[in-house]
């Protein structure tokens, strides 16, 4: 008889998986394609195999022209890491912005390493665009004090996604007790971390609710995405869709274009506008 369990690691095409009586088992999928992700509400058969994965409520994950990564189903919340030092990437953050916002999952921005306080000035004029847009964005030291987080924690399934380096794996041990997930070295070098989380995990918090915590990353590629949904994805272009002169206007070199004239008021970011051009270019082309 099968048993219902949920996946809480995922290692290549072998899964861990709690079951409903807690105990934990390992499994693997029946075929050679492996479409499954932490958080997968799945069937295990008695000899280990995962016979289905229930409806999805969300499923984030990114994908180029050659593949698709999953990165975690069932999240109800993508919290988006950054730290004052190694610097990140704003477009990293504006991409996963659209992919949360095309599966419906709330969005926190947690800028880490805020003791490091001379490199706080050019974090935060990198996330002003974002906070101006309405962006919640929360600042610690996941090493010295990582509460700011917790009142947003219970009760809602989140997933860490960010660039190596940023201290995630940091940031999760300060919020589970016992995790122990192994922190990463910096590589000043290349002014990025050191991979060290290969796998994503799923973690109970003490007060209630899931964190996942995913390998970092230093691409999301868009390519699952319409050019509408991309679009859709920018908050701050909303009230201007459907006003522009041409139905299929890229907000590009077009006359009459309502997003243009946006930018040109202050009220559209121009390294967000930059930002979607690039996304639509790589829709087209098939980059990333």
């Amino acid at each position: 008889m099968n048993a219902a369990g949920t996946i809480i690691a995922a290692f290549g095409r072998h899964y861990e998986i709690e079951l409903a009586d807690g105990r934990i088992a390992t499994g693997y999928p029946k075929g050679k394609k492996s479409l499954l992700a932490v958080g997968d509400e799945v069937q295990l058969s008695p000899n280990g195999q995962i016979m289905a994965h229930g409806a999805r409520r969300s499923l984030l994950y990114r994908s180029d022209a050659y593949r698709q990564k999953l990165i975690a189903a069932n999240a109800t919340q993508l919290l988006l890491v950054v730290a004052t030092d190694p610097s990140f990437s704003d477009m990293l953050l504006s991409r996963a912005l659209v992919a949360a916002e095309h599966q419906g999952l709330t969005t926190t921005i947690v800028l880490n390493k805020c003791d490091l306080v001379a490199a706080l000035p050019a974090a935060r004029k990198l996330l002003a665009p974002y906070i101006a847009l309405g962006c919640r964005v929360i600042e610690l030291s996941a090493k010295q004090d990582p509460s700011p987080l917790l009142p947003l924690l219970a009760g809602e399934s989140s997933v860490l996604v960010g660039q190596s380096g940023m201290g995630k794996s940091t940031l999760t041990n300060a919020l589970v007790p016992g995790a122990a997930a192994a922190t990463r070295e910096l590589s000043t070098a290349l002014d990025s971390g050191k991979h060290t989380t290969t796998y994503a995990r799923r973690y109970k918090l003490p007060q209630g609710g899931t964190l996942i915590d995913s390998p970092g990353l230093q691409e999301f590629g868009l390519k699952h995405l319409t050019a509408q949904e991309i679009e859709f994805g920018f908050a701050e272009f909303r009230p201007f869709l459907g006003q522009c002169r041409f139905r299929d206007c890229q907000h590009d070199a077009e006359p009459g274009c309502a997003i243009k004239q946006a930018l040109a008021e202050g009220i559209i970011h121009p390294r967000r506008l930059d930002h979607f051009r690039q996304f639509i270019s790589e829709s087209r082309h098939g980059s990333h």
